[in-house]
């Protein structure tokens, strides 16, 4: 889709050309060849002053350098033009007899006059002349592309504030924050730079504020649930202590993964080569340590830049969620050329199709009655793309015709080879 500024420019070179193009037409008609009978008429008139001259005096055909010969040849008499010269003289009341004669030069009109006495004055007259085409074409093709300059500066000046907020756009970094934009350039530039960065310096301030105040409830959480926990130990030994030790279980498991998810939004850790295939059999292996069924198919040695404790702990939660939902993880890694592409398949009853959108939010359950058949905080999902988006890769979920679902990454290649 083109974007405004060149829908902008588009619109006003066309009407540019528009306008030449009317300006061209009527510069035509005003500066377009007399035509046939008004040209007809100027030679009439002039064979009649040169007949009656001549007539009154016959030396003057020497003083203007006319030629006084016979009557023409009937070959070199051009009939057509000579009926049309001679009947626009007879409706001009001239007298003269008149011939055209033909001519090889097609700018020029030669004319032989009949003075009497079987002597004729031989004239020359220059046509109409051809239409300057070739330099009203130049001189038009040099007005549109100077007007076409004109209107691409034109635009681009006029469209400079909506291309700040398109790289403003571009610029997000995958936390959310945005880069706060230099304020300069004429005053309409100025006012969006300004506007801009009182809007990105508000909504970062909202993001960190909610980051601070998630992480602060994760871990005002944790005395309490200490105290219980403490407390907890002193019930009996029956089915209520174990219901409690259970639910401060998962409000710990809660706490901690909200921490999780803090740091990585606002602490991104340093990056590295990191050997993908070999963060993904670490995952399964300990995966298959923990009772749950994980298949390795065709891992390919791939190489990524960042961090490594991160993205172990992406793929980690991938692969237990497939394995924990899914009745079983099946994983594979291959390449395009540009990325590692990780695939993690299950056998599971999948997710109803209008669900698939909300996956990635925070505490998300697809039990919408939150039955805790699986332990689990709801957060796996969310820090998982978190770290992936960081690392600028991609990350889709879709239901397997099949049945099941199918987990796809992407990450950008720092280096691949191939068994």
């Amino acid at each position: 889709m083109l974007s405004l500024r060149t829908r902008f420019t588009v619109l006003l070179v066309i009407s540019v050309i528009l306008v030449l193009v009317i300006a061209a037409f009527v510069t035509a008609q005003l500066l377009r060849r007399p035509s046939e009978a008004m040209f007809d008429r100027a030679l009439a008139e002039k064979a009649e002053l040169a007949f009656l001259l001549l007539r009154a005096d016959p030396s003057a055909a020497e003083t203007m350098h006319i030629q006084i010969l016979g009557k023409p040849e009937e070959s070199r008499i051009d009939r057509q033009r000579t009926d049309n010269l001679q009947n626009e003289g007879r409706r001009q009341g001239y007298t003269a007899n008149v011939v055209v004669l033909k001519s090889f030069n097609k700018h020029r009109q030669d004319m032989a006059v009949e003075l009497g006495g079987a002597r004729w004055a031989y004239l020359d007259f220059p046509g109409p002349g051809p239409f300057p085409y070739l330099p009203l074409a130049a001189y038009l093709a040099l007005v549109a592309i100077g007007m076409a300059g004109v209107s691409i500066y034109v635009s681009n000046v006029m469209m400079r504030p909506l291309r700040i907020l398109d790289e403003t756009i571009a610029k997000i970094r995958p936390d959310g924050i945005i880069p706060e934009l230099p304020e300069t350039g004429p005053m309409e530039v100025r006012t969006t730079a300004k506007t801009i960065n009182r809007l990105a310096t508000r909504l970062n301030a909202a993001v960190s504020s909610r980051m601070r105040m998630i992480a602060a409830a994760g871990h005002d959480m944790r005395t309490p649930m200490t105290r219980m926990r403490l407390r907890a130990e002193f019930v009996g030994d029956g089915d209520d202590r174990q219901s409690w030790l259970k639910d401060l279980d998962e409000l710990d498991h809660i706490a901690d993964s909200a921490i999780r998810l803090v740091r990585e939004e606002v602490s991104p850790a340093a990056r590295e080569q990191v050997p993908l295939d070999a963060i993904l059999r670490s995952v399964a292996e300990e995966v298959r340590e923990t009772d749950l069924p994980v298949e390795e198919g065709s891992i390919m040695q791939a190489s990524v830049k960042g961090a490594p404790f991160a993205l172990k702990r992406a793929v980690r939660n991938l692969v237990v969620n497939a394995a924990t939902h899914g009745q079983g993880a099946h994983i594979s890694l291959s390449s395009t050329g540009t990325d590692a592409v990780l695939t993690i398949m299950d056998s599971g009853p999948g997710i109803p199709q209008n669900l698939l959108d909300r996956v990635f939010e925070p505490f998300f359950r697809v039990d919408q009655a939150r039955r805790q058949l699986v332990p689990g905080a709801g957060l796996g999902l969310a820090i998982s793309r978190e770290i992936i988006e960081n690392h600028g890769g991609t990350i889709t979920i879709v239901n397997r015709p099949e049945g099941g679902l199918l987990q796809t990454v992407c990450l950008p290649l720092c280096i691949e080879i191939q068994d």
